[in-house]
């Protein structure tokens, strides 16, 4: 999927205490998070460090980049790195430890 050119608004939450987000279609989910005052651990944020790693549990997402430091496993499982991750949908992300 490619970015659109007049960005798209979808609704974010986290679970499993569904706070929501603004979750535009024009930057990653982290940005959205920070902006709509979650906080959420990140450290590189070109998603080679894996600190934002976490589950998507609804919802599609794209990436900019090739490869998102994510194994091919894991992407078939539902994670993504929020830093490097843009909606394409309303999502839904959890974060644990994995």
């Amino acid at each position: 999927m490619t970015a659109q050119k007049t960005p798209i608004l979808f609704i974010g939450q986290v679970a499993p205490d569904g706070q929501q987000f603004d979750a535009w279609s024009n930057q990653s989910l982290l940005l959205s998070l920070e902006q709509g005052g979650i906080s959420w651990p990140s450290s590189c944020r070109n998603g080679t460090c894996r600190t934002c790693f976490s589950q998507l549990t609804s919802g599609s997402v794209r990436y900019e980049i090739d490869w998102p430091g994510l194994s091919a496993e894991e992407k078939a499982q539902g994670h993504i790195l929020p830093c490097v991750a843009y909606p394409c949908s309303d999502v839904t992300l959890n974060f644990s430890d994995f």
